[in-house]
């Protein structure tokens, strides 16, 4: 994205391996039916055809974690952003394979849709799991939790909304939590300066048990916005 002749840096690199065939099948069969193109601002209420709770998940993977929260939960309805391809795929087999209604995917930068195709007030939570750390110190600047786009979460959620953060990179969970700390329209459900337990909606995946058995740690932040002043 160009605004005004300059580079806008981006939190992801298209680093996109190879689609399976199941993959290629989903983005061509299942896409027209759970798939969105934003134009302009989405009416959630038509895109899911009710009323209903919001999540929004950015950067979900493979999608095991977000079938896995919207099937628990069917009468809440869940958006999530990926700009990888073979992940989008795999997302979409696994809402045909559970029959799921209450989701909708979206392939494009998550910031770019924040910014421009969402509506103030529109989203009950927003979750952000496992972003790439960019550990090295040259690559911060990629990092996507920037004050910039903590606004963007503040105006897209509800008052009394959650913004829910994970992390198994503790010096990007430490950033995190004094960002997060700092912003005026969150306030820190744990208390300031401090990580929040796992909450039972968030499932843990294959690669986190892994790292949790070999003594890796994760860490949880739990926001709430606050109400518009």
């Amino acid at each position: 994205m160009n605004e005004g002749g300059k580079r806008t840096v981006r939190s992801f690199v298209r680093r996109e391996g190879r689609l399976t065939p199941s993959q290629a099948r989903a983005l061509q069969e299942l896409w027209p039916r759970w798939g969105v193109q934003p134009q302009g601002v989405l009416d959630l209420d038509a895109l899911f055809g009710r009323q209903a709770p919001r999540t929004l998940e950015i950067g979900f993977g493979n999608g095991e974690s977000l079938a896995e929260m919207a099937a628990a939960a069917p009468d809440e309805d869940f958006l999530g952003i990926e700009v990888h391809r073979p992940g989008v795929g795999h997302l979409l087999l696994r809402i045909e394979d559970l029959g799921l209604n209450n989701v909708r995917v979206i392939c494009a930068d998550a910031v770019e849709v924040l910014e421009s195709h969402l509506a103030d007030a529109s989203l009950d939570r927003v979750l952000l799991f496992f972003p790439d750390p960019w550990p090295k110190k040259r690559h911060h600047k990629r990092r996507i939790l920037q004050p910039a786009f903590i606004g963007q979460v503040a105006r897209v959620l509800k008052p009394g909304g959650s913004f829910h953060l994970a992390t198994d990179w503790q010096p990007y969970a430490e950033r995190m939590l004094e960002e997060m700390d700092r912003a005026d329209a969150f306030e820190n459900t744990a208390g300031r300066g401090h990580y929040a337990p796992r909450p039972a909606y968030r499932p843990t995946t294959k690669f986190e048990r892994r790292g949790l058995a070999l003594g890796h740690g994760v860490w949880d932040l739990l926001y709430r916005r606050r109400e518009a002043a």
